[in-house]
This record gives structure tokens, sequence and C-alpha cells, in this order.
């Protein structure tokens, strides 16, 4: 047997660190790494009932470590077990990034029937969708019938991490704003279920007045947007306490009832064929990075643009007329 099916068959027997390890191959972009990771993926076995996906983002401060922590929990009390995945966005300069997920959620993280992984996006889109999409196939046919995908941040990436899950939960607070701005906002359009966090009485702050207060502004303003059929559920809860939380991984699962198995299968069909696209995409900016006449202009090209003696149109046409020299 290959190392690679070797790992498979470690993951399919739910050994940690054959997790561990697998998750860490597809998230590297070494060439023959992504070979390996091939083949463990088509030696990976399909679950016989899909694990629930769902993305959870929100405004800076929300809680998201600690709802998380406090959802996971409460999962496996229940006898899931819990995959998370946190996407924490790479410096596009240096390839660093904090990964400090571990540290924030200490009792998940002690939880056997838990898994937390933080992973680098590489600075790229691209990276997001291939390692995160390919590290919930290894949690899946490691038998976590939960997996939480936590985005760190707010952007580009929340629409990336929304492709390519069931459904995609939204935190956010009162005071924000968010009940009536955040309407205009690309992220609530991509919203299947939106929770006001911290809506409890600690410090003294009647918070949990305010946390209902704008749940019922924000839901109003979406049912204005969107139809009372089509608007996202907005629950409030606190994270802190875990009053509520419970309540909104009822209307995850409702959101999920709402799919069907039908529409689920048609959904993750869908996001199958948008991952297709992004791997092509990774695939040929690689392939961009490490051709040796794109290598050859490639300083040459930058000196002119910093000079201004180039423009980014003109430049943007001999790199791509160097990559199609290339005989590789």
């Amino acid at each position: 047997m290959t190392e690679a099916g070797e790992l498979a068959a470690g993951v399919a027997a739910g050994r940690r660190a054959a997790v561990s390890r697998a998750i860490t191959l597809v998230e590297s972009s070494h060439p023959e790494h992504r070979a390996q990771a091939r083949e463990l993926l088509a030696g990976l076995p399909t679950p016989a009932e899909p694990a629930v996906r769902v993305g959870i983002s929100g405004v800076p401060g929300v809680g998201k470590s600690t709802f998380i922590e406090a959802l996971g929990v409460r999962l496996t009390e229940a006898g899931h077990r819990v995959g998370v995945l946190a996407v924490d966005p790479s410096s596009r300069r240096t390839g660093g990034s904090v990964l400090g997920d571990k540290t924030r959620m200490p009792e998940l993280a002690a939880d056997d029937r838990a898994f937390i992984r933080a992973s680098p996006s590489a600075g790229t889109l691209g990276g997001v969708a291939r390692a995160t999409s390919q590290a919930m196939l290894v949690l899946e046919a490691a038998a976590y019938d939960v997996v939480l995908v936590e985005t760190v941040g707010v952007g580009q990436s929340e629409t990336t991490v929304a492709g390519m899950v069931d459904t995609f939960l939204f935190l956010t607070l009162a005071r924000t704003g968010d009940q009536l701005q955040g309407i205009k906002r690309g992220i609530l359009e991509l919203a299947d279920v939106i929770a006001v966090n911290k809506a409890d009485s600690v410090g003294g702050d009647d918070r949990e007045a305010e946390a209902r207060s704008a749940a019922r502004e924000l839901g109003g303003a979406l049912r204005m947007v969107h139809g009372r059929e089509r608007a996202p559920s907005v629950v409030t809860c606190s994270a802190l306490t875990g009053a509520g939380v419970e309540g909104v991984w009822d209307e995850v699962l409702a959101h999920r009832d709402r799919l069907g198995a039908d529409g689920l299968a048609e959904k993750r069909a869908h996001q199958q064929l948008d991952f297709a696209w992004d791997l092509v995409r990774d695939e040929l900016e690689q392939r961009l990075r490490h051709s040796a006449p794109v290598r050859r202009v490639r300083d040459e090209v930058r000196d002119l643009v910093l000079r201004g003696e180039l423009p980014a149109v003109v430049a943007a046409d001999r790199i791509l007329e160097a990559y199609d020299e290339d005989p590789a």
C-alpha cells in the first residue's frame, strides 16, 4: 500500500494523527504533495449520510470562537463528532498567520469527539477553496458528522466559504448598525441564519433587550428586501452564557430541512462544479508562478511598472505571453 493509501486507511479508522497529517497534505502547495493529496482523496470512504456543513462568520469582536466552542460542546454532548476548520487569513507578503483558534476554544480542543484545525488561507481565495474543501472531505471520512468552518474576519473569503457549506451562519451584535445598514452588505445576502450574539446582562448592561430589538429590526428589514419566504431567520443568543445557542442550531437544522434531500444534493453538486473551477484557477496560478519564462521577465516587468514606464495592462500581457511560450 502506498503512503497516501495508508494515510487514507488511518483517516477512515478515525485516528487523529492521520487526520492531522492528511489535512496538512491537502493544504500543501508542493507539486509532489498535491499529487499525493489527489491519491489520498480518491482513497477516502464516502460517509453513509452527508455531514452537516456550516460556515460561520461575523463582525469583528462578535465572539465567533466563543460561540463555536459553546455550540461544539453541546453537539459533542449530544453524541455528534464535530470538526472545526478556521480559515485564518495569511499575509500576502510573509505568508504568516495567527492560527490561535485552539487557545480560544480550550474546552472543545480537549474534547475527544472534536477536532480543531486552524488553516492559513495562503493569501489567495483559491487557497481557501482548495484546502478547506478537501479538509472537509478528510473530516467527513473520519466520521465527523458536523463540520463548522469559521472565517476569520469579514471579506471575500466569506463568499468562498459560503459556496462550500450547506448553511451559512452570520453572527452580529446590537449597536453595530447592522440591523439597518447591513442589508446593503453582500455578506447578509449569503446568510441563511443570522444570530445577534451577546444577548445577556453580563456587566450590568441590559444587552439582552438590545439584542432582541436589533433582531426584530434586522428581521423586518430583511423581510422587506427578500420577502417573508426567502428572508433568513434572525435569532438571539449568548455564547458566553449558552442561552439561545441550541436555538441557533435548531435554525440551522430547519434551514437544512427546507433544502430537503434533493435540494441539498443539488446544492452540493453545484458546489462541486464551482470547486472544480476553483481548482483549475488555483492550478493555473501555481503553474504561472513556477514557469521559467515568467520568472525570466518578472523582475524586468516589476521594475518597469514601479518606475511608471510600463502600464499594468501591458505588463500583464507580457507575463501571459511569457507563460504561453513555456513548453511545459
